[in-house]
């Protein structure tokens, strides 16, 4: 039987593992998850251990140290891994692409408008601010335009820095150790509005106390809005699909199924064959197009799940599963937080890995779960009992 893995994520903003910091990754953060969740040699399913690299938040210097220590600490524990590569979430080190707006900043160029989101047809409608709620409101630099030449460039630059660091690591393992390699991830629940959502008149808060910021959020299942400000005009001019009109659910959907193609071909051009390249999709809503963004000829797809989607993800890719002639799919950031109940959990996590051609599911976090003896036995069972 195909080997399956359940790994737990443990870098996340303002958890233990900065990137910035490559001294904060220890090899005893590896046996800590390997103490609490003991591999049964008699199982097919095996436990490992997901990192999230910004590349745009992090010199190369702390990349390459973080990397080095997170490989070295996989070898040396035995604990497969995967590694995630983060270019739209946070982009603070590059204020030459996103300032726009402010002389007194580093970076400052007007033309820079057209490498971030907009709220209409015209540059005059760049974004200066955005929002985001993993777990909390904050607020954020203003999304990239991803389908920016500039910002595409510098995410092949940093492809071809970052992924030949891993791909010698892989190929130097003994060969009884080569499967200790799981993967990359391309994308971070890569999606337009969601994690990076624009209020009405947003723009006039960058100047206002951050208690005046409203506060209701998203509706994820009103699309193509999600209930707030329209973005993604700049995207789908850039990317030639329209230049006037209303933005669809279509135009925002093709805009990601480019810019995941194109971050796994640039990935794959270093080595990394399809069956270990995986996309990193957003989806919220039964049936909505973004779900098939995830899919193109140089990776296989992953998505998000949690909730009621992490309980049953078959309800909502079930169909594009059985269609597609990809090697394999990812649960690649999953999280069952209805509950703490151990049967839950185990009926969760049986539901996810049990769809075919299911190569791993990552729970977010390590951090949100150690401290759950109820939530530890239900994953030691599953492997346990496999």
């Amino acid at each position: 039987m195909q080997t399956q893995y359940i790994l737990l994520n443990r870098q996340m903003p303002g958890g233990k593992w900065q990137i910035n910091s490559p001294q904060s990754i220890q090899k005893e953060d590896f046996i800590e998850i390997k103490s609490k969740l003991p591999d049964n040699p008699k199982s097919h399913i095996r436990f490992g251990i997901g990192i999230v690299i910004s590349y745009l938040n992090a010199t190369n210097e702390n990349v390459k140290a973080s990397l080095e220590n997170f490989l070295d600490f996989s070898e040396e524990t035995d604990t497969p891994v995967i590694i995630q590569f983060d270019g739209e979430n946070w982009w603070n080190l590059y204020p030459n692409l996103w300032n726009w707006w402010d002389a007194s900043i580093e970076g400052y160029d007007p033309e820079n408008r057209y490498n971030v989101e907009w709220y209409g047809w015209s540059p005059d409608q760049a974004i200066k601010i955005a929002w985001r709620n993993w777990g909390r409101q904050i607020r954020i630099l203003p999304p990239p335009n991803l389908m920016s030449k500039l910002f595409q460039d510098l995410c092949s630059k940093k492809m071809s820095f970052i992924v030949p660091i891993i791909y010698e690591w892989w190929k130097a393992l003994p060969i009884d150790k080569q499967d200790l390699f799981i993967g990359v991830k391309v994308g971070h629940e890569s999606s337009i509005g969601v994690n990076a959502w624009y209020y009405p008149d947003g723009n006039r808060f960058l100047g206002c106390a951050e208690n005046e910021d409203p506060t209701y959020g998203l509706k994820v299942e009103e699309l193509p809005s999600r209930s707030v400000i329209q973005i993604g005009y700049s995207a789908v001019r850039s990317a030639g699909i329209k230049n006037d009109g209303d933005i669809t659910e279509a135009d925002l959907a093709e805009v990601i199924r480019r810019h995941l193609e194109f971050l796994s071909f640039e990935v794959s051009k270093y080595g990394i064959p399809k069956e270990k390249l995986f996309t990193h999709c957003g989806g919220w809503k039964k049936g909505e197009l973004l779900f098939n963004s995830a899919l193109n000829k140089y990776s296989c797809p992953g998505w998000s799940f949690y909730g009621n989607l992490a309980y049953d993800p078959e309800k909502y890719i079930g169909q594009i599963i059985r269609n597609m002639d990809n090697p394999a799919w990812s649960a690649v950031e999953w999280l069952y937080h209805n509950s703490s109940d151990k049967f839950e959990w185990i009926n969760a996590i049986k539901n996810t890995l049990s769809i075919p051609k299911c190569k791993f599911l990552c729970i977010y976090n390590w951090e949100g779960i150690c401290g759950s003896e109820s939530i530890l036995e239900a994953i030691r069972h599953i492997v346990q009992y496999s």
